[in-house]
């Protein structure tokens, strides 16, 4: 982890001033099953759009909070990164998505049996959301229910 002193000025102002939210207590859901029985989907704030979606809306004050899609079966290389924050290097998830959005991951430990099944679809977010309100009240409880929906029962939260 890094160093605030490690920003340029103008995001160490922004996080200093920044109002940030706590949730108690945090939701929890136990697992039912084992881990190698249950189903997986990523839910990633990487800003990843598949090619054949709209791009994450960068004009939006306070952040997009909508989220797009990814199937299963996408080639993580030609995933677009849209992440529009400067508070940390994208060199990273650019030379490697599975920083970032760990599809080819998951789809290993399938394989080895470490994992059920493999969702047919996972999440991408946009990170940096400073206006969090419709995320919380509408985009996320959209997004759990399309999980829910979908028969998931492993969220690997892949914050970025």
């Amino acid at each position: 982890m890094g160093e605030l002193k490690e920003f340029k000025l103008a995001v160490r102002l922004f996080l200093k001033a920044y109002r940030w939210r706590r949730i108690d207590p945090v939701p929890w859901t136990p697992l039912k099953r084992a881990v190698k029985h249950s189903r997986i989907s990523l839910v990633s704030s990487a800003g990843f759009v598949p090619p054949d979606q709209p791009v994450f809306d960068e004009s939006k004050k306070g952040g997009d909070s909508s989220f797009r899609w990814i199937p299963d079966s996408i080639k993580v290389k030609s995933l677009i990164q849209t992440h529009r924050s400067e508070a940390f290097d994208h060199k990273g998830g650019e030379q490697d998505p599975n920083l970032v959005f760990p599809i080819d991951r998951i789809r290993e430990m399938h394989e080895a049996g470490e994992i059920g099944e493999v969702n047919h679809r996972h999440l991408s977010f946009m990170g940096s959301i400073t206006a969090p309100g419709p995320l919380i009240s509408q985009t996320a409880p959209e997004a759990a229910d399309l999980l829910i929906e979908d028969g998931v029962e492993i969220a690997l939260l892949v914050p970025v």
